[in-house]
Order: structure tokens, then sequence, then C-alpha cells
């Protein structure tokens, strides 16, 4: 397979439908996204696709909003898809925004998740001090991982959610899957950029979780003057990770805007 692809774990291949294209957020991977996509697996195609720099998608220097809305693009031609409903959360929510600007024609429906158009304050300073912190010549366990991180962050849900991209590498030590120097070094221009001004008139879905803060009351009005049809539902019981806590609510929303039940 082309290096430049985007890797992809697929549910419902054979079902004749607009598939649906799903992006993770910053320091995620498509097996976060597991349950949601058996689920929906069965009413349509979902494709769960790593971010360039996550995952098991090949590692660039560059890490610019319209990177990631040309990867998806290439990703949709390498599979002969037109058209999709795509659907991204928080980094893959830009992702996907700056796509429905780009490329309007190749969208049906956009689902953007706890995430706003707009630039955001540098928030993930710890995390990335914490991950810097990992010496992986010294390391030797998962556990080893988890206690380094512990020692930067406080929330047990947080350090479980990034040992998940901890892997055997060739050379037998453990290492990170995403590659942290270009999310480090990159950061600014992925997390403090706004989306390029741009309008899109197609029909778009903002889920935000009740107890998150990534998207205000006061940031409807941005979010509106780009994506003029927006609707904008809050999940109940939900933090920033709203598809992993409250995963019902979250995937009623879904189904409900995608007309698939």
């Amino acid at each position: 397979m082309d290096n430049n692809i985007l890797n992809s774990k697929i549910f419902g291949e054979n079902l004749n439908v607009t598939p649906l294209l799903v992006f993770h957020g910053l320091f995620g991977m498509l097996d976060n996204w597991g349950s949601f996509g058996k689920d929906l697996g069965e009413y349509l195609p979902v494709h769960l696709i790593d971010l360039r720099n996550h995952g098991r998608s090949s590692h660039s220097e560059s890490m610019t909003h319209d990177d990631l809305a040309d990867d998806i693009a290439r990703y949709m031609d390498h599979y002969g898809i037109q058209k999709a409903h795509v659907l991204g959360h928080s980094l893959g929510g830009k992702a996907v925004m700056q796509f429905a600007l780009k490329y309007p024609e190749r969208l049906e429906k956009l689902i953007v998740v706890d995430i706003s158009p707009k630039a955001y304050p540098p928030h993930h300073q710890g995390i990335i001090k914490a991950l810097e912190t990992v010496d992986f010549n010294t390391v030797s366990s998962r556990g080893e991982v988890e206690t380094v991180l512990s020692q930067y962050i406080p929330e047990k849900s947080t350090i479980q959610f990034l040992a998940k991209n901890l892997y055997w590498d060739d050379d037998k030590k453990l290492n990170w899957r995403f590659n942290l120097k270009t999310l480090s070094e990159k950061y600014n221009e992925f997390v403090s950029n706004a989306v390029k001004f741009g309008v899109f008139e197609g029909d778009s879905l903002f889920i935000a979780g009740e107890k998150s803060n990534y998207i205000l009351p006061q940031d409807e009005y941005g979010i509106r003057q780009q994506f003029p049809k927006a609707k904008i539902v809050t999940v109940k019981k939900a933090g920033h990770w709203v598809q992993a806590e409250n995963p019902v609510d979250f995937a009623n929303v879904v189904k409900e805007f995608l007309e698939l039940h």
C-alpha cells in the first residue's frame, strides 16, 4: 500500500451506501473508535482512520490543517470514494472542517465532535512534557511507562489513553506509535491555529460534551459563520471524549443526523 495513504480499519464495507470516514483526536488512534465503528458498520461502511503521525499511518515532518485535509482526499481517491460523510473528534475535527472547506464537493454530511473552528491556546504542554520524559532506553514495561506519566498527569484515564499507543518496535524496545517529535514541534500549527476561513454550505453537526469547555455558547456565532447549516447538539454526562463517556447517546445523535434508523 502507498505509504502516503492513511492506515484504516473498515466495517460494513460490503454495504452499498455513502461511507462514513472517522478521524480521532491528538495522540489518539483508530482503535479508540472500535465499538462505534462496529455499531455503525451495521448501517453503512465505516472507515476508522489513523491521522498522519498517529497510529500506523506514516510519519511526516509536516502537520498543517491543509495536510490533514489533503490526506483525506487522497484516502478517498485510493478507495474510489466519490463522496463521504466525515466525522472528526478534536484534532480530527479540525481536519474534517478544513476538508469540508477545501473539498466541499466530496462531502455529503459533516460531523465535528467537541471542537470549533477557532484557534485554541496551547493546553497540552503537561502531556507533551510527560511523554518526552519517558526514556525508552530505561523502561521495559507498560507499567513503568505509566508510572513516569503519572508524575505529570493526574488523570488515570488520560494515562491509559496515552498508553494505548505503546508498542514493541523492531529493536524489542517499547516506543510510541505517534510521532512525538513532529507533534510537539508543530503543535502550534494545528492546535493554536484556526481553521482557514471559508464557508461550507452543506449539512453539519457539531457535537459538544456537556462537561467539556471546547465548544462554548459564544463559539456558536463563529461556527455558524463558516458552517451556516450547523446543528449544535450537547451530549449529557460526557466531557471531551464524548464517544467514550456516553457512547449510546453519542451514537444515537450521529445515527439520527445520518438518518440511519
